[in-house]
């Protein structure tokens, strides 16, 4: 294994390599969407609920390390860092390909909640259908037998 990019940065380097694998997770997680492979979309979800958890910590410890370094946890402290350290040139590519990443997976992730509320849509107009087709003909009772239209109306007197 390597040495961290910096003091500064001593976390960089796996926060890269679990965006990666998250940025994996949310592609086959857009391949099972747009193939509607939902049976194994639970295990992609909590696989990345614990990435997320795991770059969450990455990204306090790398906020400590800022902080320590008296300098703010945001853009313009990164910023700052990098200017003040112009020979961390490691440093500098690791969190480019960083933010790049985090670029790629939050579009990847956006376009899967567009998939997904496409199939809840879809989903939605089906039962719909099905819950209007069923209240109109009543066809089959709740133990699976067939029954006969009870004429039943909903009171308008409630």
């Amino acid at each position: 294994m390597s040495a961290p990019a910096s003091n500064c940065f001593p976390t960089t380097e796996a926060e890269v390599a679990a965006v990666r694998r998250f940025l994996s997770l949310l592609e086959s997680e857009h391949g099972m969407l747009v193939k509607g492979q939902v049976d194994q979309l639970a295990d992609v979800v909590r696989e990345k609920s614990e990435l997320a958890a795991q770059l969450a910590a990455l990204a306090s410890r790398r906020s400590e390390a800022l902080e320590a370094a008296a300098l703010t946890a945001d853009r313009s402290g990164i910023a700052a860092w990098f200017a003040a350290h112009p020979a961390e040139t490691r440093a500098r590519d690791l969190w480019s390909s960083l933010l790049s990443l985090a670029g790629q997976a939050r579009e990847l992730n956006r376009q899967n909640g567009e998939l997904i509320q496409i199939r809840l849509q879809d989903n939605a107009l089906a039962l719909e259908a099905l819950l209007g087709a069923n209240a109109s003909l009543n066809l089959y009772g709740p133990d699976g037998q067939s029954a006969p239209s009870s004429g039943r109306r909903i009171s308008d007197s409630a």
